[in-house]
């Protein structure tokens, strides 16, 4: 086996004939909770719009009403998805915008209440440079601990609740480690402390991967996005209950129930629909499988690699189809391309926050040393995976960690 050195460190000039064989007819995508591949529907359904149904919703002709119907039934199909009112859908430009909508609007709109907001340290970077923007503005953020998976302490949240709380925003599944947080013991929890407390739910790596319900979680508003479960890029939704009054921060023509101005992006929104559509359709089958093919790869690397660290959960508490592993001695952006010389892609969290000089802060929040944090990747997959695709990265993970540990002396 020869190897070359770059900066990044050493790679296989020649692969296993197995891996050859894989990757010469397809790529081995582990990347979900930063994208997924559009469900061939919701393709169709898009072009449809750009070609077919490519009048303005907001125009009274024949073009217009017939955009308009398929703008209401995407915003029905979501809602039924998260048991609410269609009227309780606010269409996005994703879940930034989703996130940024709902907890800037309560700032803007309940400020009168209070200036105290509730949250973590292990929140997306769309949550955290919100709040420290508002921060400057005069608003007191109160971070609480979470545990070594980013589940919240319950008993710190309940301490932290005070009359002047105007909102705990919370992310569902952590992206990085896969976390379920307990929502509908933390809604409970809110409305004891507070009855005016606002709780906004990040769902973006939860919708479409656990069952959500908005009257039974407890959030009054619920971000999610499209790109995350085989929809488009560039649209999303918040779910805001209704008697919600958020000031809205982009003004116009009134679209979106006035919240949010600006011709709607209808091939978004339809495609967004049908990934709803059909994810909905087959969500016992997707989770199963995506749950099952996680336990293999889990086991696999525990029975053939040592010196590890698992970072999410174990069964129901860690969502179907994300794992989080630390490989101490070995950096993970140097494993993540020595994995690609053999076609198969995974991430060393979020993706969000990869390419900035300094990451979310997930790693540390969560107890990791420098080692087991820099050594950390994350593995994330869709319904389309399957069992040999699942064998074939632990195998490359045995394979590419031993050697890396090999090279550095460890």
């Amino acid at each position: 086996m020869v190897y070359i050195y770059t900066a990044l460190g050493y790679y296989y000039l020649s692969r296993p004939a197995k891996w050859k064989e894989w990757t010469s007819l397809r790529e081995i995508y582990f990347d979900n909770a930063a994208t997924t591949r559009p469900f061939e529907q919701v393709v169709q359904a898009m072009v449809r719009c750009l070609t077919e149904e490519y009048g303005n919703p907001s125009s009274l002709h024949r073009k217009g009403i017939q955009a308009e119907n398929i703008l209401k039934e995407s915003r029905k199909t979501v809602a039924e998805a998260l048991k609410a009112d269609p009227s309780e859908i606010l269409f996005t430009s994703g879940g930034t915008e989703a996130n940024n909508t709902a907890i800037r609007g309560i700032a803007r709109s309940y400020s009168n209440r209070g200036r105290h907001i509730i949250s973590t340290r292990a929140e997306h970077p769309s949550v955290q440079m919100t709040l420290e923007d508002l921060k400057k503005d005069g608003f007191e953020i109160s971070y609480i601990d979470v545990d070594c998976y980013g589940v919240v302490d319950l008993d710190k949240l309940a301490q932290a609740v005070r009359k002047d709380t105007i909102l705990v925003t919370l992310m569902a599944v952590n992206n990085e480690t896969g976390c379920i947080q307990p929502l509908e013991l933390i809604g409970k929890l809110v409305r004891e402390k507070n009855p005016l407390t606002f709780f906004h739910a990040d769902c973006i790596q939860a919708f479409m991967k656990i069952p959500l319900d908005v009257g039974k979680t407890g959030a009054q508003l619920i971000s999610i996005s499209a790109h995350k479960f085989h929809g488009p890029k560039g649209v999303g939704a918040l779910y805001c209950k209704k008697g919600i009054n958020l000031r809205p921060w982009q003004t116009g023509g009134g679209q979106e129930m006035g919240l949010r101005s600006g011709t709607e992006n209808l091939p978004g929104i339809a495609g967004m629909g049908k990934a709803v559509e059909v994810f909905s359709s087959h969500f016992s089958e997707y989770t199963a499988k995506m749950a099952e093919l996680k336990q293999r790869i889990r086991e696999g690397i525990e029975k053939s690699i040592d010196d590890i660290r698992i970072n999410t959960p174990e069964g129901e508490s860690g969502a179907p189809h994300i794992l989080s592993v630390s490989f101490r001695g070995v950096k993970g952006e140097v494993l993540l391309h020595a994995l690609e010389k053999h076609g198969i892609y995974i991430s060393t969290g979020s993706a969000c926050s990869s390419k900035q000089i300094k990451a979310a802060g997930v790693p540390e929040v969560i107890g990791l040393s420098k080692e087991e944090a820099e050594g950390t990747v994350r593995i994330s997959l869709c319904p389309f995976n399957s069992i040999d695709e699942a064998d074939i990265l632990v195998d490359a993970l045995v394979t590419e960690v031993g050697f890396l540990r090999r090279i550095s002396g460890r």
